[in-house]
């Protein structure tokens, strides 16, 4: 039944198939069996999640990880200095495609609630068991609030009133349906480096604002050095992942204070980046960052900042 479903095909393209039960060994045995024909497999969550696709074509399949639009994409639209004079734009709304094309203000907050509400979470609640919707909002909502922040499991265990492992499971979840991306701290091994607590960034802004409903303008905010990093970070991996460059990636910070807000390791050498949205606090390097050999490290602000994603 299935080959007479695609008999005459070259392309075959199915979106969400991450519901589709079996879909995965329906797949495999349509490449096993079919020569020339070409198949599109999209979702809006990682198919690990739903283990429905990935195993069965193991070896035999090309990942695309398509994140909301990035700099790079808008580039090839508007010119750097128009990119600049929408800059508090994607701040405070981020890049979703439908956002981007919105006319106004209002239909931007409403298209953010309705994802935040009833689209984000969507593949999690219907793919996990997750007991209470209300307590993955609150997670996000402490997320949000703590953006370019270390995160400590227990203090969110804490606030939630639920174990630890489940906080776990549900920043797993989360990160693998692409609405948070975590950041562990970078070590070689220095007496004074902290590893154990982990940074978690929204992969879209739009998305972290509409998750504590806030969408003032940013003279209004208090949160703009938070926003800006967050910003960056995410940007940065967008531009990391469309040009093919493989680095890892980390924060760095020690127990005296001193810090680092991106470091990226890559072709033998360690770049360090620090993210200042205020002119008025000048950023100099740490001084225990020249320690280790090869490594870079510049301030990322308003002025430069396209350089480091376009």
């Amino acid at each position: 039944m299935i080959f007479l479903y695609v008999e005459n095909y070259e392309l075959l393209a199915i979106d969400e198939a991450q519901r589709i039960p079996a879909v995965g060994l329906g797949l495999k045995i349509i490449v096993d069996q079919r020569e020339n024909i070409y198949i599109v497999v999209t979702g809006s969550s990682s198919f690990d999640l739903s283990q429905q696709v990935g195993e069965p074509l193991t070896g035999r399949k090309r990942t695309i990880i398509l994140y909301p639009l990035s700099q790079k994409e808008l580039y090839f639209q508007y010119n750097k200095y128009e990119l600049k004079e929408k800059l508090e734009e994607f701040l405070i709304f981020g890049s979703y495609p439908e956002i981007m094309i919105s006319k106004n203000k209002e239909e931007k907050i409403e298209i953010l609630n309705e994802l935040v509400n009833s689209y984000l979470l969507k593949d999690i609640l219907s793919l996990e068991k997750v007991k209470s919707p209300k307590v993955l909002l609150d997670l996000l909502k402490l997320l949000a609030f703590q953006v370019g922040k270390e995160v400590s499991l227990n203090e969110l265990s804490n606030s939630l009133k639920i174990d630890v492992k489940t906080v776990g499971r549900y920043l797993d979840l989360l990160e693998k349906s692409f609405v948070i991306k975590r950041i562990n701290g970078f070590s070689r091994n220095l007496r004074r480096e902290v590893t154990k607590k982990a940074k978690y960034y929204f992969i879209d802004n739009g998305v972290r604002n509409g998750v504590i409903s806030q969408f003032n303008d940013l003279s209004l905010r208090n949160d703009q050095e938070e926003l800006w990093e967050n910003f960056m970070v995410s940007e940065r991996m967008k531009k990391l992942a469309y040009s093919k460059i493989y680095r890892n990636l980390y924060f760095w910070r020690t127990y005296d204070g001193q810090e680092v807000d991106l470091v990226e390791e890559g072709e033998g050498k360690l770049f360090g980046y620090e993210f200042k949205w205020s002119d008025r606090k000048k950023s100099k390097k740490p001084k225990d960052w020249d320690s280790y050999e090869n490594s870079e490290f510049r301030v990322i602000n308003r002025e430069n900042y396209l350089d480091f994603v376009l």
